[in-house]
């Protein structure tokens, strides 16, 4: 059986200097709970501790709708604060863009003020990866290229990249850009397959960007199927997981990483053993034939 090259152990950020671990881990549920700083340091350290360095948050994170806007910033700022060191060990990545109650403000003096919050929120100079999380309809993709150029000209951002674009939206940022993107961050997992087959996997690779996968068990879809799509997925991941000796989600991260785009599975688990885990996805070899079987349980038909 032909098997698959193994994901690397670093890659490369798009056309950036920038080296990121082939894997992630996201911070969207990182000020749940009234977690201290005490408490979300060890989370930051399992994960740079297992060798995954590209750390993902945004402004919008912790927000209940009411309160907490900027609150996973903020507590991963107070960590910085407390241990310096930690900065330089991670490749620090934020979002900005939405704006409560309105769903989405890239105009060219929110994005200016939404960026310097970050910075300070963060603690931080610089952001190394600084993405714009939706894209709002109302703003000129040149006036947007215009802030995102003059961050990087400012040295408050090292690398752009986008959250949640279609292709054309990426397309035509992109054109307006000096400075241009280096990653792309949307839903990909054995669950949500659009991407393989719609094209965007396939702009990735021709502009170079590099595929950030955020929910890449499916938002817990994966963990506990309900549907008998679901059931067979976990069941064709279940086969090859237990073969090489790493659980369910492990096999998740796995099988997004043989795709050659060099998707990137941002783990969003809070639990210091389960992001540790993750880097055992590095050790797993896919065949084509087991890739391919996961796929056609998702598509629920066999490939034409």
């Amino acid at each position: 059986m032909s098997v698959l090259p193994p994901p690397p152990t670093t890659r490369r950020l798009g056309a950036s200097d920038i080296a990121i671990s082939p894997i992630a881990w996201g911070m969207w549920r990182l000020a749940e709970g009234g977690r201290s700083a005490a408490d979300a340091a060890p989370l930051i350290h399992a994960a740079l501790d297992a060798g995954i360095a590209l750390l993902d948050t945004a402004d919008i994170y912790g927000f209940d709708g009411t309160n907490g806007f900027g609150g996973a910033e903020a507590l991963l700022g107070e960590v910085l604060a407390a241990e310096p060191g930690l900065r330089d060990r991670m490749v620090l990545a934020t979002k900005g863009g939405i704006m409560p109650p309105l769903p989405y403000d890239q105009s060219a003096e929110y994005l200016r003020g939404a960026l310097e919050a970050s910075l300070r929120r963060l603690r931080t100079e610089t952001i190394d990866l600084y993405q714009i999380h939706r894209p709002d309809i109302l703003a000129h993709p040149q006036e947007v290229a215009r802030v995102l150029d003059d961050a990087v000209a400012s040295g408050k951002v090292r690398s752009l990249g986008v959250s949640n674009f279609a292709i054309q939206q990426i397309e035509a940022l992109n054109q307006f850009l000096g400075h241009k993107l280096v990653a792309t961050q949307p839903e990909i997992s054995p669950l949500r397959i659009d991407c393989f087959e719609n094209g965007e996997l396939d702009q990735a690779m021709r502009l170079g960007l590099m595929p950030l996968a955020w929910s890449p068990l499916g938002g817990g879809g994966l963990l506990k199927p309900a549907s008998d799509r679901d059931r067979s997925v976990a069941t064709e991941l279940d086969r090859v997981a237990e073969v090489q000796g790493v659980s369910r989600s492990v096999a998740a991260y796995g099988w997004l990483m043989a795709h050659p785009a060099g998707i990137v599975p941002i783990i969003g688990s809070q639990n210091q053993a389960r992001i540790a885990e993750g880097a055992e996805a590095l050790a797993m070899r896919w065949t084509r034939e087991d890739w391919y079987a996961v796929l056609v349980a998702a598509r629920g038909e066999p490939m034409p």
